[in-house]
C-alpha cells in the first residue's frame, strides 16, 4: 500500500496508479486463495464417499432369534 499512495504523492500517471492497484488486489486475492485452498481440500476429498456410507447401512447384521422361547 504505500507504494500506491508514494504514487499518488509522486502525482505519477493515473494509468500506473491504476496497474499498482491491480497488481496488490491480484497478490491479496491469490493468498487468501492459498490460505482457503488446504480446507477445502481436506474437506472434499477427506469425507467417505457416498458409496461406503451405503454399504456401512446395507451391511447391519440381523438380530439373533430367540430359539428357547
Amino acid at each position: 500500500m504505500p507504494n500506491i499512495i508514494d504514487l499518488i504523492a509522486q502525482d505519477s500517471s493515473a494509468s500506473d496508479i491504476s496497474q499498482e492497484i491491480k497488481d496488490t488486489l491480484y497478490s491479496k486475492a491469490a493468498d487468501k486463495i492459498e490460505n482457503l485452498r488446504t480446507g477445502v481440500s481436506d474437506t472434499m476429498f477427506n469425507e467417505p464417499e457416498i458409496e461406503d456410507a451405503v454399504e456401512l447401512e446395507t451391511q447391519v447384521e440381523p438380530e439373533e432369534e430367540n430359539n428357547g422361547e
